[in-house]
């Protein structure tokens, strides 16, 4: 009788020790949801920048592939323009200094 009796506490020791290695230890739940955060955190990441590389490529298809997105890219990127073109710069006025902020004032003489 005895026995059993040491023999029960052993397994409730037991029992004990591995239910707080699983909540708590190493490879426990808290260290299991925090990897599944960090790999959700990674597959969203990853989402992003596949679909830059995607557009990349797109775009690097074009590029291989028609004249006209050279001819755009020249235009936009370079400045460049066809022969017998007349290139047009619009400037835009500069914006003129708020009432009140005193740069309309005159200065007094010394």
């Amino acid at each position: 009788m005895r026995g059993l009796r040491i023999l029960l506490v052993l397994l409730i020791v037991l029992l004990a020790w591995l239910q707080y290695r699983l909540w708590f230890g190493s490879g426990g739940e808290r260290e299991v949801a925090a990897l599944e955060a960090r790999v959700e955190a990674q597959a969203r990441d990853n989402a992003g920048l596949q679909q830059r590389n995607d557009a990349l490529a797109a775009e690097v298809e074009d590029l291989k592939s028609g004249e006209a997105a050279v001819e755009e890219r020249a235009r936009n990127e370079l400045g460049m323009i066809k022969p017998g073109e007349i290139f047009y710069r619009v400037v835009e006025p500069d914006a003129p200094p708020p009432p009140g902020s005193g740069a309309d004032a005159v200065e007094p003489a010394p």
